[in-house]
Parts: structure tokens; sequence; C-alpha cells
């Protein structure tokens, strides 16, 4: 963009300058079709930044797309000037008609369904469905054939099908239609639409976070923005209001009380499943799932859903008060929609995608919230599986291939058969490791070794359990028999129990994913195993590479914007997300502080009060002399720094040993934490399920108090990350030591190996520095355990940045971010801090004296006395 030429961002307020170089930069990367890796700190306004940058971009290129559209018109030069400009001109009315009939096509759409909705309330047509309440369904002895197998023929050398089932992919012939009414995909079939509802497929920003309660907050940030229409010139000058649409799981999404009651996620999705597949009576059917006779009320769901922006409980509200799911009717709105915004595992996930019609190609995807990306990626395609979940399961097939044996055709029974032989393989050799060792890894090849299970093509028998829905009857036989035994007890007078509701995926489908890990690529992942933290023996399945995975949303995507408060160290995303990337396709910016430099303070603080030195290595950390001049440091910060102050420990354990030192009572005079009970009221972050909502409530009037409050919070804990300690809850924000994972661990070895293995692979000497090949090769091995060491710290900052960046939440705040460890004043540490926080750092050279506790104190008590 010409420097001399400022662009319009349609922003609410009057932006910083800070923000017109967020959305310039958003503006620039999206044009280019490029990656964008944005940090800009919490209280700098970012998700308008976001909004107002990629809004502006996406009208902007709509308006382009009709220019160039109509300069078409002017290539065929044999024509008379006059006939070109004809032409043109009538191409451009008959454009801009489309479009405002778009709009007029919306508006006349809504009022023929309220004229619709008034038929269907005066009872001229069916109405609306009604929540159902009070209707048991009573299950029939004959309803045991609906668990067994269909027909299935494995495939035959070339790869085709001999024999299959008339209906494999399990949806009945109204849901499949239904499905291509909304422009879902089904396996086989080729997607259709009905031309007379089809709406065109907008170019749109695919705006992702980590939880519905921050894409509540981005809504919320959406409704304050009004874009101009991108018509210019249009002589109707039709406004164009913003079309949003919220997606979700069936879980936030389902009206059903029947499923909504079985919480689980992974439950209510095979709930949700069975109530529709083929074969399915009127009465066990979901009454909420619209059928090919409701097409209006999926227009008038679709309709409604764009006329106004709501989130994901409001689609909700709207399912239930036009009587129709939401989860199936939103999908009709996808197309025509700006901006559509979606949690982490809908995105990240291909198979996700695909269920619910979405495609990235051409459009905008804005990952907010990023600096938990790569973890993110890494944990959806990583599965535990536990020996007590192996031996149920072999239970289960036990116990259905005893009743159903005689009446499994084709391959069922082989392949049953073989499911049980490989889980008992699986589930003897984790037994026998778990004799030998606490922790290890396992190679795939070894796991199918043992008892002859390596003469099974696991590649097979994953297609098998995908097309056989095996899981489904196998999990749908049980709970019927269950059911059946209970009503059988209930008839003859006895007391039963009732069997429990299914509230977690089916045993053979959690599997299924492990299995599935088997076949991939060595390089991609490790299988470990060792012990769950409630302490059950497991194999557990660890993706190494999540470049892999987010390759197709790169691919497939214009443009992809990762952005967040605290994004520092950037390079990590660059080598271990986009290392296939070109540098000219990667853009970068860290933005500064919207706060005065004036109000933050940042020191690292390398003694306590006595001189002593601070050094929370793994060696050195349980030194009871640094633990007691910890405490005494503490007990002086909250001397100085009023109101809240907040400490972050490495570690549930290492605080509660730190807490257990300080409440130790001295031969003479008062313990340490009795001492820092004098200065503020303590409150201790807890592993247990303890409420975070009621600790922060009490924090918060001990703070209104006027003593001020102590929280002694976790990194990488409830209190580290999606909680604000804005103004007075974080004057004070303590950093204790650096919180380096176990490097020891086999996961982490693993890892480590990884990035190692990798940065050997890629190692290019300089072209003008010929080497020999030792000298190459010492080259290439010290660079890997160079690139190894940098991952571990940059793993490290990313949560210290994470957590230090919960204070200074708007313009006017201000706090001290101490950091207590001497390892903070070296420049290799302070340059993976975040941009805004490096500003306001004092440089200490330890070497030269610098940084004395009494330093420390006399500077922050006239900071604070300036603000107070």
């Amino acid at each position: 963009m010409d420097g001399s030429t400022q662009r319009d961002f349609h922003h609410p307020y009057t932006p910083y300058a800070i923000q017109l170089e967020f959305m310039n930069a958003l503006y620039d990367a999206i044009e280019d079709g490029c990656v964008g890796i944005f940090e800009s700190p919490t209280g700098t306004g970012k998700s308008l930044s976001l909004i107002c940058g990629a809004l502006t971009w996406l009208r902007d290129h709509k308006n382009r797309d009709l220019l160039a559209q109509l300069e078409a018109e002017d290539e065929d030069v044999n024509e008379p000037a006059w006939v070109r400009e004809y032409a043109k001109q009538e191409k451009r009315e008959k454009i801009l008609r489309q479009r405002v009939e778009l709009e007029e096509r919306l508006k006349s759409i809504r009022e023929k369904e309220a004229r619709e909705k008034a038929n269907y309330e005066a009872g001229n047509v069916r109405n609306f469905k009604k929540m159902r309440k009070g209707v048991k369904v009573e299950i029939e002895d004959d309803d045991e054939g609906d668990f067994v197998l269909d027909d299935y023929q494995s495939d035959d050398e070339s790869g085709t099908k001999k024999a299959a089932s008339n209906d494999p992919d399990g949806f009945s012939p109204e849901v499949k239609e239904l499905m291509l009414k909304l422009g879902m995909s089904i396996p086989g079939t080729a997607p259709q639409d009905e031309p007379e509802m089809e709406l065109p497929d907008e170019t749109k920003t695919f705006f992702c976070s980590r939880t519905h309660s921050q894409l509540t907050q981005f809504v919320n940030e959406l409704r304050r923005v009004e874009m101009p229409s991108f018509l210019s010139g249009s002589v109707d000058d039709l406004p164009e209001q913003i079309k949003h649409l919220s997606l979700g799981s069936r879980k936030n999404l389902c009206i059903n009380p029947k499923v909504t009651k079985l919480n689980r996620i992974t439950a209510i999705n095979e709930r949700c499943l069975e109530m529709q597949k083929s074969g399915t009576s009127s009465e066990k059917r979901c009454e909420f799932l619209p059928t090919k006779d409701d097409q209006v009320l999926i227009t008038n769901f679709r309709d409604h859903a764009l006329a106004t922006i709501r989130d994901i409980e409001d689609l909700s509200k709207l399912g239930r008060t036009l009587g129709t799911c939401p989860y199936y009717a939103s999908r009709s709105a996808i197309k025509p929609s700006e901006i559509v915004t979606l949690p982490y595992p809908i995105l990240l996930q291909k198979s996700a995608r695909e269920a619910l019609g979405i495609s990235l190609k051409g459009h905008v995807v804005v990952i907010d919230e990023a600096h938990n990306l790569i973890d993110a990626i890494s944990s959806i395609h990583s599965i535990t599986v536990t020996l007590d979940q192996l031996n149920r399961c072999i239970a289960q097939l036990g116990v259905y291939l005893s009743k159903f044996r005689n009446r499994l055709k084709g391959s069922n029974k082989v392949y049953v058969m073989q499911v049980s032989r490989l889980l008992d393989g699986l589930a003897a050799y984790l037994d026998g490791l778990g004799k030998k060792g606490t922790e290890g890894e396992v190679q795939a090849g070894d796991l199918l070794v043992a008892k002859g299970i390596d003469q099974i093509n696991v590649f097979k028998l994953q297609k098998y359990l995908t097309e056989s829905k095996l899981a489904r009857k196998l999990e749908g036989y049980l709970a019927y028999s269950e059911q059946k035994k209970a009503d059988k007890q209930q008839r003859l007078g006895k007391v039963a129990e009732q069997p429990k509701a299914k509230d977690s995926v089916p045993v053979l489908t959690h599997l299924q994913g492990f299995l599935l890990a088997l076949t991939n690529p060595s390089g991609e992942g490790r299988i470990f195993y060792g012990r769950t933290d409630s302490k059950e023996l497991c194999f557990k399945y660890m993706l190494l590479d999540p470049a892999f995975h987010f390759k197709n949303v790169v691919e497939e995507a214009r443009a992809v914007i990762l952005a967040g408060g605290t994004m520092q160290p950037i390079q990590d995303f660059i080598t271990h997300l986009f290392p296939y990337l070109p540098n000219e396709k990667i853009r970068t910016l860290t933005c500064g502080h919207v706060i005065p430099k004036e109000n933050l303070l940042a020191w690292p603080l390398v003694k306590g009060p006595t001189e002593q030195e601070f050094e929370f290595t793994y060696e050195k950390r349980m030194d009871p002399s640094m633990i007691e001049e910890l405490g005494r440091a503490i007990t002086n910060i909250c001397v100085i720094i009023p109101h809240g102050v907040v400490c972050f420990f490495p570690s549930y354990s290492y605080l509660s040993f730190v807490v257990a030192r300080w409440q130790t009572k001295p031969a003479s005079g008062l313990s340490i934490w009795e001492r820092l009970a004098a200065r503020k009221h303590i409150f201790q972050e807890s592993s247990e399920n303890s409420s975070v909502e009621e600790t922060l409530m009490e924090y918060g009037i001990a703070i209104d108090s006027g003593k001020g409050g102590l929280l002694l919070s976790v990194v990488g804990g409830k209190m580290s990350e999606g909680i604000n300690f804005n103004d007075n809850l974080g004057r004070g924000v303590v950093m204790i030591g650096l919180p380096f994972p176990n490097a020891q661990s086999v996961e982490w070895r693993a890892k480590m190996q990884h990035v190692e293995n990798v940065a050997y692979n890629s190692f290019q000497s300089l072209p003008s520095e010929p080497n020999s090949g030792s000298e190459s090769e010492t080259q290439k091995l010290a660079y890997a355990k160079s690139a190894g060491r940098e991952f571990y710290e940059n793993a490290c900052m990313r949560a210290v940045n994470q957590s230090i960046g919960r204070a200074i939440r708007h313009r006017g705040d201000f706090a001290a971010i101490i950091l207590i460890d001497k390892r903070y004043s070296s420049k290799r540490i302070r340059d993976k801090l975040p941009g805004w926080i490096k500003v306001g750092l004092v440089n200490t050279d330890v070497s030269k004296g610098e940084g004395r506790f009494a330093e420390f104190m006399k500077l922050s008590g006239a900071f604070f006395r300036g603000k107070i």
C-alpha cells in the first residue's frame, strides 16, 4: 500500500497506531495469500483489529472481483469501442442486479416464510415440531435383529468391493436427501444442490478460537462493526449487513433432551447417528431432525441465522423456537456467510470439516489465541488406550460373538474374531510391559508380533471397522441387553439397578483411533507405554509432526492468520508448523502495547533480601535456604505492591513443597507463611477439581477489603490462561523459576529426538564454506543439538509468556512483572519475552553487581507511588 494513503477499516472507534499497523499487515497478508503470525497483547483491541482488517479486505475483494468481471468484456479488440462499452455497462448492471436481488431475495424469503409460519399456526399445514415429553419407547424382543452386522465382503485384489451393504453409510434415504440439500457430502455420492434454494458460495473468513466462550466474546465484538456494501456505485445503495454464522458440535447445538442428557460429546455423536440410521422406526428417530417435507423450516432457520449476528447459544435457542435441529439446519447458512466462527476441533480435523460440508478452498482462515496451536494439533491427533479399555472391549466382543455367531454372514465372523484377537494380543503385550518397567517407547511392529497377530492386515481391519459400524452395533446391543435385564427384574417385582446411560464413546470406537495410529508413518509419531494420572497401565500414541496435519489447511485456504496476545517465540511456529513454506510466504508482526511505557515495570530478580542468588534449576530448586529466601522476597514484594499479587510456580508439586516449607514453624518467631498472611490474604490454586470462580471471587473480595490478596498459582494451570488479572487483581505478577518440562520423560525425549533428526536432515552447509566430511558431520550434529535446545527453551518460554500476559488488560492499567531467577537476566532468555514486556524490562548486569534486591524495592516503590 502507498504510505501516503490510509485505508479506511471502518473501525467503530478511533484506532490506535498499533491497531492500524496490525490491520494493514493483516490486509496485506490476506491479499498476498500468505501465512501471517501476529502478536498483539491482550487489551490492545486485537479482536476488533482482526474483524475490521479481514472484513475490509473481504468487501474490497468482492468489489475488485466485480470490476475484473467487467474488464473481461473489454478484451475483444475486434469490436468497436462503443460496442465494448455497451457490453461492459450491460454486464455491470446485470451483476449489480444479481447482487441486489440476492439481498432482496433474502428479504422476500423472510416475508414468505412469515406467511407460511402463520399458516402453520393456523393449522393449514403441519405445525412446527414441539418437544415431546414423557415419551417412552418400549423395546421389543425382535429388536435384536437391529444389532446384527450387515453382510460384508472384503475387497478383492484390485481393491474393488465384491459385495456391500445396500446402505453402507448407515443413513436413511430421508437423511441423505436432507444432507444433499444442505450441501453436505455423503460417501460415494456426488454433492448435489437444489437449484431453487442455492445461494452463492461467498468468499469468507473462518474465525477459529479454542473455546466457545472466546468465540462468544468475538461475536460480541463483531456486533460493534458496521461495514459498507461492496456494491459501490449501486443506484439502489442497498445496505449489506455482515452475514455471520456460528458453528459448533452436537454437544453445543443438540436440542433433543434424550440425547443431551448423555453429556459427553462422543456419546452424543453416537446417539444422534443411531437415531437417524436406515431402518430406524419413527418412534426412535429424532423428532427434531428435518425431513424432506421440512425445507421451509430449513430456509426459515437459515434466514434467521443470517439476519442477525448470533453466538452458538443464540443458534441453539433459534432451533428450539423453530422446532428444528440447529446442528443440521445451520449447514444451509455456510455458503452465503461472510464470517464463520468455529472451535479448534472442527477446523483442525479434516474429517470434522468434511462431515459439516466445510471447504476452505479460496477462503481466509484466522486462528485466534494461537499460542497453543501446535499443542492443540498434537493433542487432537494423539490418543491413550488403557489396559482396562482393552480388556473390556475383548469381553464385549466375546458376548456379542456368543449371541450372534450363527447370524453373522460374509466376512463378518472372520473380521470380528480378528478384532478380538488383535485386542487380546495388545492387552497381553501391555500387561507384560507393565511388569518390566514404568514407562518406555514401543515400536508398532513389535506390538503386532504378539500372539501371531502380525498376520492380520490392520489396514483392511481398520476399513472394516469404519464401514461395518461394528462399534455402534456392539454398544447398542450391550445397552439393549442391560435394559432388557432390568425390565425383566422389574416385571418380577425385584429391585434392579437401572443400566447406566452411555456417557462416553464406545470403547471400540476409541480403540479404532489407536489402531489407526499403528498404520501412521513412524516419522509422524511415537507409541509409548506408561501409566495415566489415575495410575492405569496404558499405551499412548503421541503425534510429533503437527506440520503434516495442518498442511492441508494451509494449502487449501487462500491465507492463514495466526494471532495471539503472546505468540513469542514466533520462530517456533515457522520451524515446526510451516517448514515447507518459503520465507516470502510468511509474514510476522509483533505489536507494542497501548499502555504508556511508564505503566509497566518488568524486573529480573537475581538475588533476594540477604543477597542469596535465585536459580530454580532441577538440581537446586529444593534448597531449603533458597526457598526461605524466596519467601522473604515475596513478603517484601507484598509490602511494596498494593492490592493483588499473583505468583506462578512451575508445577503443583513444587508449589505444595514450597508452601509446606514456608508453613514450617521456626524455633522462635513467625513462620514465613504467617508473615505472608499478615501482609495479604493468601489463596492457593489446587490441582483438584476446585472451583476457579469461587477462588477468584474470594480473592477479589480480599482485595476490595483493603488488605489485598496473594494468589499462588501454577504455570499451565487453571489461572494461567483465560483469566484476566486486570487492574487491582494483578498489580504484581511474579514468575518463580523457568517451567521447563521434564526432559527425562519418554515423551520429551522422543520430541527432542524428532526435532534434532529433522534439523540434522535439513542442515545445509554454506556454499562459500566447503567442508570436509568430518567437519560437515560435526556441524550437522551441533546444529541438531542447537535445534533441540531451542525447541525445549521455547516450550518453556511460551508457558512463561502466557502466564505473565495475564496482567495489563487495557490502556489505563499498570503492573509490575517480577521474574525470579538469575537466568532471566541472560540475553538468550530475555529475547524470548514478548516485545511489549522487553520495552519495560530493566536490564541488569549481574557481573557488575547490578540488580540487588534493595534496588528493586526502591524502584518499585517509586513506580507505585506515582500510580496510587
